[in-house]
């Protein structure tokens, strides 16, 4: 029987709408420098003012066991971009150079049509930290705009580059002015019609502690909670000094909420997957000690925030265990793009939209030697299931903590009879993991490469071979 043209148009179209793929989703992945999981209002910290992070969670997921595999600043850039351990990419220090032929997540997005965009701090560059310039090319890894900074702190006073070697001056503090670049690129979808992928990565709350004067008068010093571990030992942060560091997480705060609103103005809400998390935390005191590189859950964890309008179940929260190995992979997975088979980190974007823990069974953590600088004495590994954290030097086991019975972990159980059989079993599930990802004490140093500055003062080193031989032939250098 003959169709009519109407039916034949009708028909036509639904073929063509069923055979066309659906534009995949953008990416907009929001990271501030050393924010910890427990600095954030709907995270359990009513201190803290976060209302647009908060709302954030309310229209998707919070990913409560969001963990940093290698809880400082070069090594756990290195994992978000290549969804690989330190030990398999080679920044097992920090401020060496990642290799420009690494497997990254920004040039996989690229090769499969993606505009992509980087803003902010870098640090994976490695060598001197000023003037900061990172040229076009292999070095910015697969990153096609470019705003940004290789590594300072001078979150008051900072300068970015683009594609040439003239800096340009942020003239304003980091938040807004890193935010600024973000807003600019998004405003660029109204020409550019392509997926993005754009990371926009604050300086702040990272060291030193200071907030601009209208967000530290938000918090008052003398009224701060300090966390049931913290100790007041030398050096540590006073409650001054996390009044201040609140103040900037308020200061990213309202950075979140503009981009939110850039998107909405743009349209692009529905369609953008957005991911708020940081590199590590920052210990603030607990424990009586400062910075990162710890295996307790002030340096470990982090925020994990994800919302996909109609994809992620609004105002969620899933507990399957989510690291740094597995943001690439995922995030992959969520646009429908193969994950390189190099990456190491495991897609866990079916479970995330199933709203289903299902997923691997703990978490696993290196560091792999000492910084003076922040009182760590040594590398160490680790793992976290749900109840426990183990940690371990080579030489000797070192914290055990129940977390069920002992969130705050104050009461270290390594070597306490009662907690034999658990201790054993979490060694067991430790060499698993290093086993799993080819990981060996051999990948460990003890020279004090990171402190005094040896791996960023004089030149560019892509591994810690390369300088130690340097620093023979150099030996009044390597003294810091």
């Amino acid at each position: 029987m003959p169709i009519s043209r109407r039916e034949f148009v009708a028909a036509s179209a639904a073929a063509s709408a069923q055979a066309a793929p659906a534009k995949r989703p953008n990416i907009l992945f929001l990271m501030p420098d050393q924010h910890r999981y427990q600095s954030v209002g709907c995270l359990g910290n009513p201190q803290v003012k976060t209302p647009h992070i908060d709302r954030l969670a309310t229209e998707g997921v919070i990913l409560d066991h969001t963990f940093a595999n290698t809880p400082v600043c070069c090594p756990a850039r290195s994992v978000l971009l290549t969804g690989q351990y330190c030990h398999r990419n080679g920044m097992v220090a920090n401020d060496l150079r990642l290799r420009e032929d690494s497997v990254s997540f920004p040039r996989t997005l690229r090769e499969a049509g993606y505009r992509t965009g980087f803003v902010g701090k870098w640090h994976l560059d490695g060598g001197p930290r000023e003037p900061g310039y990172v040229p076009p090319g292999p070095r910015r890894q697969g990153f096609e705009f470019w705003a940004a900074h290789q590594c300072s702190h001078r979150h008051f006073d900072n300068h970015y580059f683009r594609d040439s070697d003239q800096p340009i001056k942020l003239g304003k503090f980091e938040a807004e002015g890193w935010a600024d670049l973000g807003v600019e690129f998004l405003e660029q979808t109204r020409k550019d019609q392509r997926p993005f992928y754009l990371t926009v990565q604050w300086g702040p709350p990272h060291d030193p502690y200071k907030a601009p004067p209208h967000y530290a008068q938000q918090y008052d010093a003398q009224r701060i909670a300090m966390r049931a571990n913290y100790r007041p030992l030398p050096g540590v942060p006073t409650s001054r000094e996390i009044a201040e560091y609140y103040g900037m997480v308020t200061a990213i705060d309202d950075q979140v909420g503009r981009l939110m609103k850039t998107l909405d103005d743009l349209g692009l809400r529905e369609n953008t997957i957005v991911l708020y998390s940081s590199d590590h935390g920052d210990m603030l005191g607990s424990q009586g000690a400062r910075l990162k590189r710890k295996p307790w859950e002030e340096s470990i964890r982090v925020p994990g925030i994800l919302r996909w309008p109609g994809k992620v179940a609004p105002a969620s929260r899933n507990g399957l265990f989510f690291t740094h190995a597995d943001f690439a992979p995922t995030l992959l997975g969520m646009a429908g793009v193969p994950v390189p088979r190099a990456m190491q980190g495991r897609d866990l974007s079916k479970p995330i939209v199933a709203g289903s823990a299902t997923g691997p069974d703990s978490a696993f953590f290196q560091i792999f030697g000492p910084f003076a600088g922040d009182g760590t004495s040594g590398g160490w590994r680790g793992v976290r299931t749900r109840t426990h954290m183990y940690a371990r030097y080579q030489n000797q086991p070192w914290v055990l903590y129940d977390l069920q019975a002992d969130p705050d972990q104050q009461h270290n159980l390594v070597g306490q009879p009662g907690a034999a059989a658990v201790q054993a079993k979490l060694e067991k599930r430790l060499q698993q993991w290093m086993k799993e990802t080819g990981d060996s004490w051999s990948y460990n140093w003890t020279h004090p490469v990171e402190d005094a500055g040896r791996l960023y003062k004089h030149r560019t080193f892509h591994t810690l071979a390369e300088y130690m031989e340097w620093a023979k032939q150099n030996p009044e250098l390597d003294r810091g």
